[in-house]
């Protein structure tokens, strides 16, 4: 019996089974195709990375042209892109790893550039709060219908590409997190102003997501949702909305709910006066209907094991898969000595790290590696 409890199974209340409770999460890789085709670069990286944790979270893929949020970003928008996410999903199955497909909409956080000469749509025409921010376009009543039906049919395209589930991503700023947000969401229709509205395009998308499932997967699938707990923009998100938000999802009929963070104990940002850790308090409100996966600075196998300890469900691993593709297979093994936990630019083809992914991490993200 082995004495870290993620490494043990996990079966979901639809019965997909994990052979451990480790994840790698959605991280950017920026190694697509210009126009969101998947790259023999990623297949590569997708082979090498696969096998060890129990869930493998894809890079985000764009459900609409004008959803696209960066260079180099996978697809999902139309059936040409099938025979390459079959190879994707089948890439990242290799080992008995399971496969979810992350989909999104960038909303405000592109620019008319990367859209080709597009003006980016929103809940609301406001900017964002960073440097060079573009005003975005407020979206109609048929271009909210028109995405929200986009987010089924790349559910289905991902059910037909042999993947096991679909992340929708509500977080870190993209579009279904804008509609949640007041500080981007200052529309006084429906679909704005109070919680319950600025609630609605959300629920709107799970509900035709699993609208899809129901009517196409011929196995179970899974439907997981990603979610920020706070911004720090005012007005913005604050944990008070954000905990009666994951009340209403765990009631919604998801498979698991991400969470978002820098640090998987990480506390508010806005008020450092609350010690306990956002997740904890996630945890608490959720109360078991739905399981959680915590995600930030977990590195070693004593930080995934204080994860389990807290009553969280899976862990997710980022920067590390990326630096250790065989971290779980190490720690089975006993063999946690020989975990990488540096990596030399000498190593980066051998990881599968492409030159974009690579710039990506040390340039943009000033990741540690």
């Amino acid at each position: 019996m082995t004495k870290y409890q993620f490494l043990r199974p996990y079966t979901f209340k639809n019965g997909v089974t994990v052979q451990n409770q480790v994840v790698i999460p959605p991280m950017t890789e920026c190694s697509a195709f210009e126009e969101g085709s998947v790259t023999e670069d990623e297949l590569r990286y997708f082979r090498i990375h696969s096998g060890g944790a129990g869930l493998f979270i894809s890079p985000v893929a764009n459900v609409t042209p004008g959803g696209k949020g960066f260079e180099g970003e996978l697809s999902v928008a139309e059936d040409r892109y099938l025979p390459g996410l079959t190879r994707m999903a089948s890439a990242m199955k290799q080992g008995g790893s399971r496969a979810v497909l992350q989909i999104f909409h960038a909303g405000r956080m592109t620019n008319s550039k990367i859209l080709r000469g597009r003006q980016p749509v929103s809940a609301s025409a406001v900017a964002a709060v960073r440097p060079g921010a573009e005003t975005p376009r407020a979206m109609t009543e048929a271009e909210i219908a028109a995405v929200i039906e986009a987010f089924g049919q790349a559910t289905r395209r991902a059910i037909v590409a042999g993947f096991d589930g679909v992340e929708l991503h509500g977080a870190n700023t993209y579009l279904m997190q804008q509609f949640f947000s007041p500080h981007s969401n200052r529309r006084t229709d429906q679909w704005g102003g109070s919680l319950a509205n600025r609630e609605r395009f959300a629920l709107a998308i799970i509900k035709r997501v699993h609208e899809v499932v129901d009517q196409y997967a011929d196995r179970p699938f899974l439907i997981g949702y990603r979610i920020s707990p706070e911004e720090i923009e005012t007005p913005g998100i604050r944990l008070k909305d954000t905990l009666q938000f994951v009340a209403t999802l765990a009631n919604q009929p998801l498979d698991y709910l991400h969470v978002s963070q820098g640090r998987a104990f990480q506390t508010s940002l806005n008020d450092p006066t609350d010690t306990e850790p956002v997740i904890v308090k996630i945890r608490r409100q959720v109360a078991g209907r739905l399981p959680l996966i915590a995600v930030g600075s977990v590195t070693t196998p004593a930080d995934a094991e204080k994860v389990m300890a807290a009553g969280i469900d899976l862990v997710a691993l980022g920067r590390e898969m990326l630096r250790e593709p065989l971290w779980v297979q190490k720690v089975a093994a006993g063999d946690e000595a020989a975990i990488r936990y540096t990596v030399s630019p000498a190593e980066l083809d051998e990881l599968g790290i492409t030159p974009p992914l690579w710039r990506f991490l040390t340039v943009h993200m000033h990741a540690d590696m």
